[in-house]
């Protein structure tokens, strides 16, 4: 009789549990709710491409009867990493010019490389490059800024992430069009092959200020407001950029953008390294997000932006890596998270500056409010997407752990990343990448390095 009640209860349990397919446990959840909660000995529950159940471990195994489980206890979940500034085909370039001014590395080495190597092949494999290198240390979400950019979509897609990607307008003929009406009209083809996808918002990205027309950063704008796209641009990246456009025009770049409306809709602008307090109010009143890259900036001694000023007048200030071919030279956003807390710690001298929790928040939270995506990523709460990293904490690096966000912003690195879901799918298990073979563009880019060397050394 006693097992017989058992049993019953049993079964009344398992009748009444809310399904799941996966439910996740781990040592630390760091949901970066609007609570900021922190739970020990915590767990995810996963519907399809959403999170239905987050709590503890104890009460979510009550809840939810899963198809699937994964017991991680010695390791941290949290929301995949956004990348909000790159350039990833041109990881195939990684190392190809360093340690040069960053006009002198553009058109010296890579606008003559760009010119004599860049097809849809290229981009093809440089991106899923690219993003082996962003899954394995933890970013489910990449922001790009290049050429056939319907490829890099299509990448994007093949491996699992979620990108918002920007179909480049420049002034000069480039790889894939030679005229910024040809690239505008590349650009709305784009958004309609990409319209309402899950994993890919389509963006249009006019490169900079000084690289086009204003008419045509106009059109942009109005191309992105058509489809409620984003728009992406580089701003105030250099001290020669603001200082040329002061001379030629009597205004920052970021109030030329105002003034020709360009900032009045979704926007995200990459660097600002050089903002005045009026750009920063500008910036604000208008909604623009910020892809701070500290690597790029850092390497390319363009300065250090302002992010306690971005920060303190609550614009959505988030990471990027920049390009992998000489301003960067990796795609790690653990790094980022890393030299953007140090760099403002040394350049305002106060160590408590952009503390740990904070530079986690701008590689994952922020990076979604600077997306406009803030609904769908960049935290673990309920309805939003599916978009999960493990962190071991397993190494010796790992302990002993104090404060979670300390350890992850200063401790753990990228290689620390075990497990990637996104969209409700893994597409990174114990460091190995579900859906790219490796070894195969790891022989590809060796292909390209060769092909590659040999048109910079040949005469054209």
């Amino acid at each position: 009789m006693i097992r017989s009640f058992a049993s019953f209860f049993l079964l009344a349990g398992l009748l009444t549990a809310e399904p799941a397919d996966w439910l996740i446990t781990a040592r630390y959840v760091v949901a970066m709710d609007g609570n900021r909660r922190v739970i020990e000995n915590g767990a995810v529950a996963v519907r399809g491409d959403r999170i239905v159940g987050v709590g503890t471990a104890t009460d979510l195994a009550k809840r939810f009867q899963a198809a699937q489980r994964l017991d991680e206890p010695e390791a941290i979940l949290s929301p995949g990493l956004i990348n909000t500034h790159g350039h990833a085909p041109m990881v195939l370039f990684r190392g190809i010019a360093d340690d040069m001014r960053l006009q002198d590395w553009l058109e010296k080495f890579i606008f003559p490389a760009e010119a004599r190597n860049v097809t849809p092949e290229f981009v093809r494999w440089g991106t899923r490059l690219a993003c082996a290198e962003m899954l394995l240390s933890g970013t489910t979400t990449h922001t790009d800024m290049y050429y056939f950019e319907e490829v890099v979509a299509e990448v994007t897609k093949e491996c699992g992430m979620r990108g918002v990607l920007g179909q480049t307008i420049i002034r000069f003929p480039v790889p894939d069009a030679k005229t910024p009406a040809d690239e505008l009209k590349r650009t709305e083809s784009f958004f309609q092959r990409f319209a309402d996808d899950p994993l890919i918002t389509p963006a249009v990205a006019p490169h900079a200020v000084y690289t086009n027309d204003d008419s045509v950063l106009q059109s942009c704008r109005r191309l992105a407001d058509k489809y409620q796209a984003p728009l992406l641009i580089h701003l105030s990246e250099t001290k020669k950029e603001n200082d040329d456009l002061l001379a030629q025009r009597g205004m920052t770049p970021t109030a030329l953008l105002d003034k020709l409306g360009v900032l009045n809709g979704r926007t995200l602008a990459a660097h600002c390294i050089w903002l005045t307090d009026s750009d920063i109010a500008t910036l604000k009143a208008r909604g623009t997000g910020i892809a701070h890259c500290p690597s790029s900036n850092t390497k390319l001694a363009s300065g250090v932006a302002p992010v306690m000023k971005m920060l303190a007048a609550g614009i959505p200030a988030a990471l990027g890596t920049d390009g992998p071919a000489g301003s960067n030279n990796d795609l790690n956003l653990f790094e980022e998270m890393d030299l953007a807390a140090k760099l403002q710690k040394v350049t305002t001298m106060d160590p408590r500056a952009l503390d740990a929790r904070q530079a986690f928040e701008m590689a994952t939270i922020n990076g979604a409010r600077a997306l406009g995506l803030e609904r769908e990523i960049g935290s673990v709460e309920l309805g939003k997407r599916a978009d999960l990293i493990l962190v071991s904490l397993r190494e010796p690096n790992a302990e002993p752990l104090y404060n979670v966000y300390s350890q992850l912003v200063y401790a753990l690195k990228g290689a620390d990343v075990e497990h990637d879901m996104v969209n409700g799918r893994w597409v990174v298990r114990d460091r190995k990448v579900l859906t790219l073979n490796v070894r195969e563009v790891l022989a590809k880019a060796e292909q390209f390095r060769k092909s590659i060397s040999q048109s910079l050394s040949s005469p054209q």
